[in-house]
Order: C-alpha cells, then structure tokens, then sequence
C-alpha cells in the first residue's frame, strides 16, 4: 500500500509478476521521489488516467456495428423516416453525404410533390447503400 496525500493506493503485484524494476521503473521511481506532494499527487492522476484509457488489444477483430431493426409504419413522414433511419444506422459517419441526399429528396417531395412513399423507399435505399459503403471501409 502506498499512502500518497489525501490517498492510499494498493499496489498489487501478482507473484510471477514480482521482480527486480527495470531502469524505466527506477527512474520514475527516482523522479516520483523528487516531487512535491502536490505533483505526486498529479502524476497519479494522470497515470490513472493512462491506466483507464489503454484498452487491451483484442485477439479478434471487432465485427462492423449492424443496423437496428426499427419497423417502418403504416403511415409516416418524410422527416420522421429520415429519424428512423438515423437511429437504424447510427454508425455511419459521414452525414454530409447523407444530408445532401436526404436534403434532396426531401425537397422532390415538398416542392415538387414527389409521392411521400416513393421518396422513403429510396431513403431506405440510401441509407442502405451509404451503410454497405461504411462497412467495406471497416472491413479493408
């Protein structure tokens, strides 16, 4: 146990892991020595910062994010659809390609009174294909 200011820290080393320390170790040992209580206190932190931050490697790759299963309904609105799809594929990045799809269908329907079921088929059908190219990046 080590008592630093205001804290204790338990140190646990496992037992194959005990050894002599290496000269990295030493040397911020030495150097940890040298600090003002304040500092010490600091540069805890920030090495249980690093600590929570660094994520074991894993031994497989993570497989791709799949979309959401949200059922379209009976009756809704080109902008309600646009929600659905958003939270189906809440994975993809790159949502200024989509905003300028999305935008222009949009507008085909308002301005030009494009049939609301027609423009959500091909929402579907951007989404889809925006996901298709999102999940080839991830896999090359």
């Amino acid at each position: 146990m080590f008592e630093s200011g205001k804290r204790a820290v338990d140190v646990q080393i496992p037992m194959g892991k005990r050894k002599a320390l290496t000269s990295t170790q030493e040397t911020l040992l030495a150097l940890f020595e040298r600090l003002p209580e304040a500092q010490r206190e600091t540069l805890l932190s920030f090495a249980e910062f690093l600590a929570r931050q660094s994520v074991p490697p894993s031994a497989e790759p993570t497989p791709p994010a799949e979309p959401r299963a949200i059922a379209r309904p009976e009756k809704e609105s080109v902008i309600a659809a646009i929600k659905r799809l958003n939270a189906t594929y809440f994975m993809l990045e790159d949502r200024a390609g989509l905003l300028n799809e999305t935008s222009a269908l949009m507008t085909q329907h308002v301005m030009q009174g494009r049939d609301i079921g027609e423009v959500i088929d091909e929402l579907e059908v951007v989404f889809g294909r925006f996901y298709e190219e999102w999940r080839a990046e991830q896999s090359s």
